[in-house]
């Protein structure tokens, strides 16, 4: 149980009078060493090893690294490659080349009126009535000049042409096919678009092919938008989360059947993080898959492979997808020697390593910091209303305790996770009682209630060989397998 007699004074009479500070690196408490380190990592691109125990605000250094970071200027696609569909072309575009695309295929071709088109034409893009020539919107399904339906949901309209000529509201766009005779007398095929906003395109047959070449480039997927995260957070617990893959298609290479292999592309986290910030908590648990990590960060860029050699993905091959990211790596100390040595010094070479703290000097500016952190998990929770100073008081009061059982420290602890927990239990507590603000019972309750279940059984058998002992004595009481 917390020590509740020391009480410190603060300048707020809850925790809904602290000020949030806009910085997410000033969030931070207690790892200023840690911070300083940060706030170059963005600017300078460098990689980053956070060594400490759990819940000492690792993660909140790799998300306020990457709110920093510009935002990314290139979208990454794959495109069918028609010679050879097993080796997709990637394609690299940023927002001016998006732009001039759109704006070229919005050239071709010349916008014409519905009163401009001849009247089949009108009909079957659905903006004429075929019983009385009345002229409306496409999108009115019904005449309404005289009730008759503009176009009808059948296989086939009265002129044997599909009925999606006939454009019902919910389609995006129609074409009709017709021909001409040409200045020179011979005869051209010109087709009529009919767009989403009602606008209508007319074609020769040119500009179609103008449009067919685009609609061949247009075959594609987008596996790295422009408008994406800037943090990409991976466990990194298997090959395709992290290195991406190749989806399995049961009819192969089919032309007919099958799927074409650039839409089964699947990007991994090294690839989405692209221009951004890759996080990977407890990077030991990575194992062999490190090397592949230490490649990526060496190359900037990392060909994506079907990885079950079972699957028809395995034929498939995308050489050079980009993924040119800051990466910010985590463990615990013990872990540190089941981090491969290349990746470490490629860390160290290119970036730093970070010892982060457990706890901090208990001063009355920390203990500030402390209430700040309060109010950021009650602000983040949402759930839960303000914490009072008196609940402030035995939260500090717990992290003294925590700090000098656990780390055999006088100051404060900056486990904190564990005070998260205990915040929130409070919270919990205060909202199912209606309470305005959290008060120091609700925190000296989740004190108790939130003791880890090894602390429990231990107060409760003196041992876990006792509460074994225990376990097995309840089961013969009740007739199980060891009584028969």
């Amino acid at each position: 149980m917390a020590n509740t007699e020391k009480v410190e004074k603060f300048d707020f009479e809850s925790t809904a009078d602290i000020e949030i500070p806009k910085d997410p690196f000033e969030r931070i408490i207690g790892q200023e060493e840690a911070v300083r380190i940060a706030r170059m990592v963005p600017h300078q691109r460098r990689h980053l090893l956070l060594v400490g125990p759990p819940g000492t605000g690792k993660s909140m250094i790799a998300q306020a690294i990457s709110s920093v970071i510009t935002k990314p200027k290139y979208e990454v696609s794959v495109i069918d490659n028609i010679e050879l569909p097993e080796r997709p072309i990637v394609e690299i575009r940023d927002e001016n080349i998006m732009k001039k695309e759109k704006k070229d295929e919005r050239k071709i071709g010349s916008e014409v009126s519905a009163l401009e088109v001849p009247s089949f034409v009108a009909e079957r893009l659905g903006f004429r009535c075929r019983r009385c020539a009345a002229m409306s919107q496409f999108t009115e399904g019904v005449c309404p000049q005289c009730g008759a339906t503009k176009w009808q949901k059948g296989p086939f309209d009265r002129y044997g042409m599909p009925a999606q000529m006939n454009a019902p509201p919910e389609m995006e766009k129609a074409r009709v096919a017709t021909t001409r005779r040409s200045p020179d007398g011979r005869e051209e095929v010109i087709i009529y678009d009919r767009l989403n906003d009602g606008k209508i395109i007319m074609l020769n047959q040119a500009e179609m092919k103008k449009i067919e070449e685009l609609e061949k480039k247009s075959k594609r997927k987008i596996i790295i938008p422009l408008k994406r995260t800037t943090f990409v957070q991976a466990s990194g617990t298997t090959e395709t989360e992290l290195l991406g893959d190749i989806r399995h298609d049961p009819y192969g290479g089919h032309a007919n059947l099958g799927t074409p292999p650039y839409t089964r592309v699947v990007p991994g986290a090294v690839h989405e993080a692209h221009e951004g910030v890759l996080f990977i908590d407890e990077l030991s648990t990575l194992g062999a898959i490190q090397r592949y990590l230490l490649t990526a960060m060496q190359e900037k860029a990392f060909a994506i492979v079907g990885r079950n050699p079972m699957s028809s993905g395995a034929a498939v091959r995308v050489e050079s997808v980009p993924c040119d990211f800051i990466f910010v790596g985590a463990c615990n100390i013990n872990d540190i020697k089941n981090i491969v040595p290349p990746l470490r010094s490629r860390i160290r070479g290119d970036g730093y390593e970070v010892l982060m703290n457990s706890y901090m000097e208990d001063t009355l500016e920390n203990q500030n910091k402390l209430a700040q952190f309060i109010a950021q998990e009650i602000r983040k929770d949402g759930k839960i209303p303000h914490a009072s100073k008196g609940a402030v008081d035995v939260i500090v009061s717990e992290a003294r305790e925590i700090a000098s059982r656990v780390d055999n420290a006088k100051g404060l602890t900056l486990r904190l996770r564990n005070l998260s927990g205990i915040i929130k239990m409070a919270g919990d507590l205060a909202a199912i009682e209606t309470k305005p603000l959290i008060e120091k019972d609700q925190v000296i309750t989740a004190i108790k209630d939130s003791r880890p279940i090894e602390e429990r059984i231990r107060d409760k058998y003196g041992s876990w060989w006792a509460a074994e002992a225990a376990d097995f004595g309840l089961k013969n009481q009740k007739g199980g397998p060891e009584t028969a």
